[in-house]
This record gives structure tokens, C-alpha cells and sequence, in this order.
């Protein structure tokens, strides 16, 4: 692009594309506090099993997948400025409201305190309804967390496809999406640390105040947004030359009111017609409920294999180092499609579906986590990181396809029905892994898969679905959009 005189073009689209990383690192943060919490500091208030916690992700996950479904077009109908306020100030809000789960189930249930209700025997009838209880008003407080989260992704693809041409999409979605690699690394040296702290002071049982301190970060972001955002056109802070390189893929330097009204309008139910729709949908439904295995289970993982509360420095360090390699390979996972369109000449899609199929690999990895982990922790730690990393890479270039192929004015739509997909594929796997563990904990010996017995045949068992997921999505989406084809009708 010769003509675009880049030399005094501004950069403010980094800064959209930083508040949206801090926002998805927020986003992460607020998901992580119970899988950081519930093993060591909730679970022994409550008397929760693997099936427990299980069941509260999995309804997290379909009430996720349920929102999505109209988060994009809410997003849509409402901007992307108020759109994105009304999602973070209602995640923010559902964050804060785990801190009450506790003091509701020792009133509702009329203990004098959380102490007396945690001496309860476990297993006992008192234990059961305790631990029923507390599931459900922590369910309740996860519904208005997944009712918020839902709109992050919309909004933030939307503002991406607003602020970038699409050659360079790519690579700013995988900047904004290490966000959830970072708020990923950032929670385990924070969050038990915090609890820790707070229950040492006496302070509730610790893991209430971790809720609102990282649930009140949302708020604080809110402000950042009103005061920054606008659209490119009408922003003070994108200059003439900025905005005609984010507009280099339109036929007109500049799109002015009248174009925008004009630019196809799909209706929500026609969405469902058209291949790539299915193609979104069939990538987003086989691997997000991977990821949300590794970013749910991981702390109880090193926690139930290897004996390493949460609070622990070693597993701190496991979980850190995790995410570290999961947070720095897969912002190259970005650059990846951008060097194929300019140095291949290949289109955005080809570049991109040429990425995926590479990332695809990665998650193979995770055949060998249980198995080199009878040496060390720091092989499943290391393996999981390296597969997260592909999945991170993966997502960026999945969500960019959208941009690529459908109008602006459809985009969070899509990313909706997309999320949507995703929700209910990690229902599915966050139900199953917590079934299947309270399952084969029980039977002991008596369960075993390739040659792991009891739990660990559980883990290896979920280990070999993740690795699997992202060749057999690839392969359907290459069968149902097998070449660049954007729709314009």
C-alpha cells in the first residue's frame, strides 16, 4: 500500500486493541477465582465432590452458551460502545456475587457459622444438602457471570473488524485473546495468594474476598472505555491517514452514512443458512471445551496427582509456567497468516486455514501428559502449556474468519452463534470430566485405560479427547468452506 502514507498515520487502534486485551485478561481472571479456590478453600466448607464443581462449570458453560447465542446481536443492536459497558459491568457484578455464597448457605441452612457447617460429616445427609445448597446459589452467581462474559468476545471481535483491515486481524486477535492467556497466568500467583491472606487475617474463609477484589477490577476498566472508544470515522484520536489504513479493504477510502446503511443486513435465523456459519460453529463447538478443561481442572489436576494445594508455591509455579508458554507462543500464532498473505500471496482465509491446520498438531501433545507424568509435574505442566498455546493460536485465527467472510454489521452475530457452539461443547466435557472422576476416584483399580488406574484413568481418558478435537474440527470446516468464498448476498 504505497499510497498510504504510513510515516504519520496515529496507532490509536493498539490502544483499542490494549483495552480489549485488558479486558479479556479481566474476563479470564473473574473465571478463574473458583477453579483456583474451590479444591483447597471452598470444597471443605461445602463438602464438594469432583461432581460438584463439575456440575456449577457445566451450567456456567451452557448458560455461557445460551447468552452467546444473543450476545452478538445484543451487542449488534446496541453498539459496540454500550454493548461492551452493559457486558463487563454485569460479569463484574456476577464476580463480586460468589462472595455471598457462603454467608446465604449458612442462613438458609441455619448453622451459626461456616465453621460448625464444615465439622458436619462428610458423606453424612446434613453434608449432602450443605453441599446442594451452596452448588446452587453458586450456580446462581455463575449465571450472571456467564450472562456478562458472553458479550466480551462479540464486542471485542467487533471492535477488531472496526479498527484493523483484515491482513492484520489476525495478529490483533491474538494479542487481545492473550489476554485470557494472561489473566490464565496472572491467577494462580494472585488469587490463592489472596484467599490465603484473607483467611489468615480471619477474613471469611479467604476465598470471598479474592471474588470481590478481582471482580471489582471490571469496573475500574469501565471508566478506560467511556472516555476512549468511538468508531474509527468519528474518533479525535485516529487521524486521516489512520483511518484510510484501516479502511484499505473497502471499495471508497472512507465509508460515509449512507454506504453504511446500505451494506448487507442478515437476518439472526438466515445467519444458520449459509456454510460458513456452520463452518464457525463446527470449529468453535469441538475446542472450546478444551481449553475451558485445561483453564478449569488444571489447579485441581497438580492438586488430586501430585498433592499440591493451591496456595502452594509449587503449584504456583506449575500453573505459571503453564500459562507462560500458553501466553508467548500463541501471540506468534497471529503473526503466522499475516507472513502467508504477504509473503505467500495466499487470501486471508487460505493463510489462515493453513495456520489452524499447523496449530492442530499442537494439541496432540496432550497424549503424553499422564504418561511422562509418572517422572515429574513438570511434564503434564509443560505438555498442557505447549497444547493451550495451539489452542490460543488456533482461536485467534478461527475467530478472524468471521471478519473475513461476513459483513461488519454480522459479525458479533456470528462470534454469538459461534460462543454459543463453544458453551455447549464445554458443557459437555466439563460435565463428563467431573462425572467421570467423582466415577473412577471411587472404583479405584477397578477402572483403568490404557494402563492408568482410578482417577488417573480418568484424566488420560479426557487427555486423549482434547488432543483429537482440533484435526477432527479442521477437517469439517476445510469440507464445509473449502476456499475463500465472503458472502455478499
Amino acid at each position: 500500500m504505497s499510497s498510504i502514507k504510513t510515516k504519520t498515520m496515529t496507532n490509536f487502534r493498539w490502544v483499542m486493541c490494549a483495552l480489549l486485551f485488558v479486558a479479556t485478561t479481566v474476563n479470564y481472571l473473574d473465571r478463574q477465582v473458583l477453579s483456583l479456590t474451590w479444591k483447597d478453600f471452598i470444597a471443605p466448607e461445602f463438602h464438594w465432590t469432583d461432581d460438584n464443581y463439575g456440575t456449577i462449570t457445566a451450567v456456567f458453560s451452557i448458560v455461557y452458551a445460551i447468552c452467546m447465542l444473543f450476545a452478538g446481536k445484543f451487542v449488534d443492536f446496541m453498539g459496540t460502545k454500550k454493548g461492551y459497558l452493559w457486558a463487563i459491568g454485569v460479569w463484574s457484578a456476577g464476580a463480586v456475587a460468589h462472595a455471598l455464597c457462603g454467608w446465604l448457605t449458612v442462613n438458609i441452612e441455619g448453622y451459626a457459622s461456616v465453621s460448625e457447617m464444615a465439622a458436619v460429616e462428610t458423606g453424612s445427609a446434613a453434608a449432602l444438602i450443605i453441599a446442594t445448597t451452596s452448588v446452587w446459589l453458586f450456580v446462581a452467581a455463575r449465571c450472571i457471570l456467564a450472562l456478562g462474559e458472553a458479550g466480551n468476545f462479540p464486542a471485542a471481535i467487533k471492535v477488531t473488524a472496526e479498527y484493523f483491515p483484515k491482513k492484520d486481524r489476525a495478529f490483533a486477535t491474538s494479542i487481545f485473546n492473550a489476554g485470557a492467556s494472561v489473566g490464565a497466568l496472572a491467577a494462580p500467583a494472585t488469587i490463592p495468594l489472596l484467599a490465603q491472606y484473607f483467611k489468615d487475617a480471619g477474613i471469611g474463609g479467604g476465598w470471598e474476598m479474592a471474588f470481590v477484589i478481582i471482580g471489582g477490577l471490571g469496573f475500574i476498566w469501565m471508566g478506560f472505555w467511556i472516555f476512549l472508544y468511538d468508531q474509527p470515522e468519528k474518533s479525535k484520536h485516529v487521524n486521516s491517514a489512520e483511518l484510510t489504513y484501516i479502511q484499505q479493504d473497502d471499495e471508497t477510502p472512507a465509508i460515509n452514512a449512507t454506504e453504511e446503511k446500505s451494506e448487507l443486513k442478515i437476518p439472526f435465523l438466515s445467519c444458520f443458512k449459509y456454510r460458513q456459519t456452520w463452518s464457525f460453529i463446527t470449529g468453535k463447538f469441538f475446542t472450546d471445551g478444551v481449553w475451558w478443561f485445561y483453564l478449569f481442572w488444571a489447579p485441581a489436576y497438580f492438586s488430586d496427582q501430585y498433592g499440591y494445594k493451591s496456595s502452594s508455591s509449587e503449584a504456583i509455579m506449575l500453573i505459571f509456567t503453564l500459562y507462560a508458554i500458553v501466553t508467548v507462543l500463541s501471540i506468534y500464532g497471529g503473526y503466522l497468516p499475516k507472513l502467508f498473505v504477504e509473503k505467500k500471496s495466499m487470501n486471508p482465509y487460505g493463510g489462515r486455514m493453513l495456520s489452524m491446520l499447523i496449530f492442530a498438531f499442537f494439541p496432540l501433545l496432550a497424549l503424553f501428559a499422564q504418561p511422562l507424568g509418572a517422572m515429574s509435574a513438570w511434564w503434564p505442566a509443560i505438555i498442557i502449556g505447549l497444547a493451550g498455546a495451539g489452542h490460543q493460536a488456533w482461536s485467534a485465527n478461527l475467530f478472524s474468519t468471521i471478519g473475513d467472510m461476513f459483513p461488519k454489521s454480522s459479525i458479533a452475530t456470528i462470534t454469538g452463534i459461534g460462543g454459543m457452539a463453544g458453551g455447549v461443547g464445554s458443557f459437555l466435557i466439563n460435565k463428563g470430566a467431573g462425572a467421570l472422576f467423582t466415577y473412577s476416584d471411587a472404583q479405584g483399580s477397578a477402572f483403568s485405560f490404557l494402563g492408568f488406574d482410578g482417577k488417573e484413568a480418568g484424566y488420560m481418558i479426557i487427555f486423549c479427547i482434547c488432543a483429537v478435537a482440533y484435526l477432527l474440527a479442521w477437517v469439517i470446516m476445510k469440507a464445509l468452506v473449502p476456499k475463500y468464498r465472503p458472502i455478499t448476498e
